[in-house]
């Protein structure tokens, strides 16, 4: 199983992108799915998280602008990021639990950055 995020990109202060990843493989079932992110020098972190119900949590500092979505029939989960800040600049990384051959797994991309420019 292998996921590849897209989308990434150079946005200005207050503007908009928003990253896709697709999971594709044969034979798997995702659960949750994720989207972490990295700024240079600090920890990785939780951005926000989908679960297969749909239901959703966000870090506090994306609530009200960034927006997580699936669609388990391609299986593939979006992220829209809306009124961006410079403090948002980071590599985001795409993860989900997958359940393949009876074993659940954790996988991640490769990561897409993001740069906000002030």
């Amino acid at each position: 199983v292998q996921l590849v995020e897209s989308g990434g990109g150079l946005v200005q202060d207050g503007g908009s992108l928003r990253l896709s990843c697709a999971a594709s493989g044969r034979g798997f079932s995702i659960g949750a799915m994720g989207w972490f992110r990295q700024a240079p020098g600090k920890q990785r972190e939780l951005v926000a998280r989908i679960f297969s119900d749909g239901s959703t949590n966000y870090a506090d500092s994306v609530k009200g602008r960034f927006t997580i979505s699936r669609d388990n029939a391609k299986s593939t989960m979006s992220l829209q990021m809306n009124s961006l800040k410079p403090e948002d600049t980071a590599v985001y990384y795409c993860n989900a639990f997958v359940g393949l051959g009876g074993v659940l797994r954790n996988y991640w991309g490769q990561g897409t950055q993001v740069t906000v420019s002030s």
